[in-house]
């Protein structure tokens, strides 16, 4: 699926079709729809009867096989969990998965044995990486030979969040192309269509990225996290940490609620501007007023080390507890430095 804010990008891919490369690194900022890009890509290259544009008709057989996820000459490669991590139990008896999602060397040298096929349909054969950095060190090592001596009419396709993660020598086998991000007012007409209420709250959650995902249970606790990083105090440093480990989330997801907090608290109070949490303007305003900058500045660069740790989930509560407590070191002369 091509989304709105998207055409000027397919028209500009359009433009390099005669000179496809081994691979794409398609690159921007999580939530602006880079997968659903490659997606769409895959789609084309394989459909047999493609539209006005290089669209693909969605009809043909092969566009059945590929919506099915059944096509013979593609392949995607995505992160799975541990097995000894699944089936724990999780709030309200409800089972849960600790995943750790990482691309594996087993699910590289199975793509690698594929790329030397020859075509079910006698065309080209697409791999999809999603996310590319998702990539162990060992599965990213194996990627990067095949990429080096690609087989012929094999198109590697790596989405990638944070493309800075990834092995030099990989993006530099690659062809990048980055991705438009949507304007505000785009975003907001695309997630109106889809229903979602609060829309424009909800973008200001989601840093302006529209394709977050919509779960209401997440941003319910998502909501108390808030509220709870407005009280700063032990007891609330404890609650919220706990809260987050009953539902078995990955770190990375309260470090981007705590990252965002801070990244409004240093932006109101030295620029007076919001970007996250507009309606939490008054409770900001108040903190900002109290923060000691440096301890701040000190608290995000934590954050920012812990972040590439953050889809584990083990010591999930012992670590977020910890940076809480750096979170309280930011209040705790009561006043600004």
């Amino acid at each position: 699926m091509l989304l709105p804010w998207q055409q000027g990008d397919w028209a500009r891919l359009n433009t390099e079709r005669d000179r496809l490369p081994n691979a794409w690194l398609f690159t921007g900022a999580a939530g602006i729809g880079k997968l659903e890009f490659a997606e769409h890509l895959a789609q084309s290259l394989l459909c047999e009867r493609p539209q006005a544009g290089h669209r693909p008709c969605g009809e043909c057989e092969a566009c059945r096989w590929y919506l099915h996820g059944t096509h013979p000459d593609f392949r995607r490669l995505s992160p799975l969990g541990d097995e000894d991590e699944e089936g724990k139990e999780g709030a309200e008896g409800k089972k849960v998965s600790r995943k750790l999602p990482v691309i594996k060397i087993e699910a590289v040298r199975e793509v690698i044995d594929f790329a030397h096929l020859s075509a079910h349909r006698a065309g080209r054969r697409i791999v999809l990486v999603e996310p590319a950095e998702s990539l162990n060190p060992a599965a990213a090592n194996a990627l990067l030979k095949i990429l080096e001596e690609p087989p012929a009419e094999v198109l590697f396709l790596l989405v990638a969040h944070a493309p800075q993660r990834l092995l030099p020598t990989i993006r530099s086998r690659c062809r990048q192309f980055p991705l438009t991000r949507p304007d505000q007012a785009q975003a907001l007409a695309w997630l109106r269509e889809q229903g979602v209420a609060d829309a424009e709250l909800e973008l200001a959650h989601n840093g302006g990225a529209p394709l977050f995902d919509h779960d209401p249970a997440l941003a319910k606790l998502r909501g108390q996290f808030v509220q709870g990083l407005a009280q700063p105090s032990f007891a609330n440093v404890l609650q919220l940490a706990e809260a987050v480990d009953k539902q078995k989330l990955p770190l990375l997801l309260p470090i981007g609620w705590l990252m965002k907090w801070l990244h409004d608290l240093a932006s109101l109070r030295l620029a007076g501007l919001l970007r996250y949490y507009p309606d939490q303007e008054r409770a900001l305003q108040q903190l900002s007023a109290r923060a000691d900058i440096a301890q701040l500045m000190a608290c995000q660069q934590t954050l920012n080390q812990l972040a590439p740790f953050g889809q584990h989930t083990l010591n999930t509560r012992l670590q977020l507890e910890a940076v809480l407590m750096d979170y309280l070191k930011i209040f705790a002369s009561g006043k600004a430095a």
